[in-house]
């Protein structure tokens, strides 16, 4: 029983401990249900050897379960007399976490501890939240990516489907403010979260005097002071800049300033082939503009399968995007109207110059770590500005946490998202948990890439015996019927155990398909039981229940 006088922290800690034991309870009766059906399958003519086989397969993930639920009730219950010694802070000027930064690593991680119970304080000084992402990143760009769509299907297919009509224009400044419009929303609903979890809210640049304290200029001009027990480090990421390129954001442009052209240039040179690049590129091809990625790496999107990368490149070509792999820029000119670029091959040779209207610098990001005062408390970087953290997020620093694009990682929003989560949880006396090998990530084109787990390259490096099931989007029926049927699903399994590894899917709506993927490979599914699972119909889903049954067997529509 929990006293009315414990606190929030303490009664969720009670709660996810009974939550845990009627999870062991469940365990217990399903492992002695698929026992019970699995005998009687020995001895029973009417069952068929694969419906043993499910059941087998589906006893064995219960097992694993049961003892991992037995385990954590075991943390569970350390955690809370943790917790329950702790002392937070409460009705005084320190708080129990700070968080600097209030992108989605740093806005979560406040939402997250205030819900558990701790004093927090969010300092950004953007004086926007929503970090990057929301402001001049994932959002913003996927309304242009979605506005650009329309305009591209309206010329290219409506007509097909029964739609005509004489003449189609597009407005950029009207797509611009579409854009904002969501942006604001959206960073607005964030602070009526913060309100609503009574997250404290400083808009102001944040620096280290001390491991317990930040001062903060604000956007007001003022300067304050904000104390904490534990502070995190949520800064996220900045352009990657190239040595002799200066971006203006105007004709040089990163992606902030590729968000914000005002008109549609005639060429447009990218430089630098991996998501942020190509989903620019197809916006601003799909508007008119004539596009051409610079890449210095051999392939485009190096982290991408390599199967589905060539499906991918040959998808772009088919929409006028060029390629120049293999290639580096030497040189830009931007002494006349036109952007002129010097390149040559990446390993030397002859070389040549393109021009541009507008030039996109998109070559990474790096950890936006400098002017935080790290130096003054002591805290580590690496040579590229990351800030080295243990299994709970701690620097070297004691009370001093860092999550998302500061640290070493893929520099996704949904990863700092889990970090923030995980970090809180540890620092409230509670477990933690990300799973890096299973952070989905997604290409948001058209269509879209989406994968989660090891690539087919990475499998085959690691020595493990596997097989591979496809099924193209050619025999979806729900694709078909849409007239979007170009791209496939791929799964790799373990050849011995059957358990998935690693899922890659290109087509319409990719970024949602992936879950179920993603889902499947954290719990250690197989691709029978993905394929034993039944998907409505018609959907583009079912493409991921063919593609698991030519995993293990055979489709059955191709």
């Amino acid at each position: 029983m929990i006293s009315f006088y414990e606190s929030p922290a303490a009664q969720t800690h009670t709660y996810t401990h009974t939550q845990t034991e009627r999870q062991i309870k469940g365990s217990f009766l399903t492992i002695r249900s698929s026992v019970a059906c699995i005998i009687r399958s020995l001895f029973s003519s009417s069952f068929q050897k694969q419906q043993s086989m499910a059941m087998a397969n589906l006893a064995r993930r219960k097992v694993t379960s049961l003892f991992n639920c037995s385990s954590d009730a075991l943390r569970y219950s350390f955690s809370l007399s943790s917790t329950l010694s702790r002392g937070f802070a409460s009705g005084s000027d320190e708080n129990d976490v700070v968080v600097i930064g209030g992108g989605p690593g740093g806005y979560v991680a406040a939402i997250k501890a205030a819900q558990l119970g701790l004093k927090t304080t969010c300092i950004e000084k953007r004086g926007a939240l929503g970090g990057t992402c929301l402001n001049v990143g994932c959002i913003p760009s996927k309304a242009l990516l979605h506005s650009s769509h329309m305009y591209h299907e309206a010329k290219t297919s409506f007509a097909k489907h029964g739609v005509t009509f004489d003449n189609v224009n597009i407005d950029v400044a009207a797509m611009l403010g579409q854009k904002d419009k969501a942006v604001s929303t959206l960073t607005k609903g964030i602070e009526g979260l913060f309100k609503k979890n009574k997250v404290t809210y400083v808009k102001g640049h944040g620096k280290f005097i001390s491991p317990s304290e930040v001062s903060v200029d604000t956007i007001d001009g003022d300067t304050t002071v904000v104390k904490g027990k534990n502070i995190i480090i949520a800064t996220g990421s900045d352009v990657k800049g190239l040595p002799g390129i200066t971006i203006d954001e105007k004709r040089i442009v990163s992606s902030t300033g590729a968000l914000a052209l005002t008109e549609v240039p005639k060429k447009l040179v990218v430089i630098g082939a991996g998501y942020i690049g190509l989903e620019m590129g197809s916006v601003w091809g799909r508007l008119g503009s004539e596009v051409t990625v610079v890449e210095f790496a051999p392939d485009i999107v190096p982290s991408m399968d390599g199967e589905i990368r060539k499906q991918f490149q040959r998808s772009l070509e088919k929409q006028k995007m060029k390629f120049m792999l293999k290639t580096k820029v030497v040189a830009v000119d931007t002494s006349s109207d036109i952007v002129k670029l010097t390149v040559e091959p990446s390993a030397g040779g002859d070389q040549s110059v393109l021009e541009a209207d507008v030039v996109l610098v998109s070559a990474g990001r790096s950890p936006f770590t400098s002017g935080l005062g790290l130096e003054t408390i002591g805290v580590e970087t690496d040579k590229i500005g990351r800030i080295p953290v243990d299994s709970k997020f701690s620097t070297n620093v004691k009370g001093v946490f860092a999550i998302g694009d500061v640290i070493p990682g893929p520099m996704l929003a949904h990863k700092a998202e889990e970090d923030g989560i995980a970090c809180v949880e540890f620092i409230a006396g509670k477990e933690g948990h990300v799973d890096y090998d299973k952070v989905p990530g997604v290409c948001y084109t058209h269509p879209e890439v989406a994968s989660v787990g090891k690539t087919e390259e990475q499998v085959k490096q690691l020595g493990i015996p596997y097989v591979v099931g496809k099924f193209p989007m050619l025999g979806n029926s729900r694709a078909k019927s849409i007239d979007d049927a170009e791209g496939l699903v791929k799964i790799i399994a373990e050849k011995e155990t059957d358990k998935v590894v690693g899922v890659h899917i290109m087509c319409s709506n990719a970024g949602e398909l992936i879950h179920e993927a993603a889902i499947a490979l954290t719990y250690g599914a197989s691709s029978e039981d993905i394929a034993r699972t039944c998907h409505a119909h018609p959907t583009l889903s079912e493409a991921v229940k063919e593609a698991a049954m030519a995993t293990y067997d055979k489709a059955i529509h191709i």
